[in-house]
């Protein structure tokens, strides 16, 4: 199994590594790599654009592993329109509140973005329906078994008519 690096426009927050946490690119970078079809989904959030390096997730499905992308709905459906067989697990915070919390908690957005980013939040629940699986990030080790035995299902049904 791999977990994707998503590629960003954004400024590292402190500790982020480029090439592990994200791959930042300039905005002119970013441009010109979608111009050369180098993405396999890409969206604008929050004034910053996010995508997924389409040549990272081909060499690993290649490989034969499975491949894990973190990413918003935006992106998410994009996926699945190249990628039928692809699974989506939309995975939301138990509340609004909580997920305010959480975002406050990493201290890295002004009130405005924290605003922007719950109003965000909003849009994107009504996208939940369009999802395979959703998960209750309520408590880390349920929401990840959860998670786990998601996975685990899909591998115990391939193969079968």
């Amino acid at each position: 199994m791999w977990v994707s690096v998503s590629a960003t426009t954004r400024a590292a927050r402190p500790g982020e590594v480029d090439g592990e946490d994200y791959v930042f690119l300039t905005p002119a970078e970013f441009s010109q790599r979608i111009e050369s079809g180098d993405f396999l989904e890409w969206a604008e959030v929050h004034g910053n654009r996010y995508g997924t390096l389409r040549s990272s997730v081909e060499d690993r499905l290649a490989e034969g592993r499975d491949v894990i992308l973190e990413i918003d709905p935006q992106g998410a459906l994009q996926v699945k329109d190249l990628m039928p067989e692809a699974v989506l697990v939309f995975i939301i915070a138990p509340s609004m509140d909580e997920l305010e919390r959480r975002i406050r908690k990493r201290g890295a957005e002004t009130d405005e973005q924290v605003r922007t980013r719950l109003a965000t939040a909003v849009g994107e629940l009504e996208l939940v329906g369009t999802y395979d699986h959703v998960v209750e990030n309520d408590d880390v080790s349920r929401a990840t078994d959860e998670l786990v035995d998601i996975i685990g299902s899909l591998h115990s049904t391939e193969g079968q008519s």
